[in-house]
């Protein structure tokens, strides 16, 4: 059965896994990557467009299938990091805000924490809240689960 995931990250981190075709998620780890299984469906949310530089970005930044390749460990910063990651088809769609969704989401219809669990990074979320984020997002339609 396949799940519907949210990934928290800065819009720079995010586009530069889209660019490359992967995910990563709190920093790199492999324990959360490992709930995540081939395809599965996945959007990125980011609070800001950089890293640690607070701004009101607040937006579904891209959405993508999850490959059937299990996480592997990369090189970066001439191998001074090395993150896990998942490989990702990412789908076209439109970088979207958040705020006019709050009230048609499950995960955040009436909460005013709403943001709380981003926190975590990686958090599952229905296929209802999955195609509404798609919609608007400007895809019409996500594979069959």
């Amino acid at each position: 059965m396949t799940k519907n995931w949210i990934a928290v990250a800065s819009a720079e981190h995010v586009r530069i896994g889209r660019d490359g075709g992967f995910m990563q998620v709190n920093h790199g780890k492999l324990a959360p990557l490992k709930r995540i299984h081939a395809g599965d469906v996945l959007v990125y949310y980011s609070p800001t467009e950089v890293l640690r530089k607070p701004d009101d970005l607040q937006s579904f930044t891209a959405l993508g299938l999850v490959k059937p390749v299990d996480p592997y460990q990369a090189s970066m910063h001439g191998g001074k990091f090395h993150p896990f990651r998942r490989d990702v088809e990412w789908i076209k769609a439109l970088e979207t805000k958040i705020r006019p969704l709050l009230d048609h989401l499950e995960f955040t219809r009436g909460k005013t924490n709403w943001g709380y669990q981003m926190r975590f990074g990686l958090f599952d979320i229905s296929r209802a809240d999955m195609e509404t984020i798609a919609a608007a997002m400007g895809v019409a339609t996500l594979p069959a689960p």
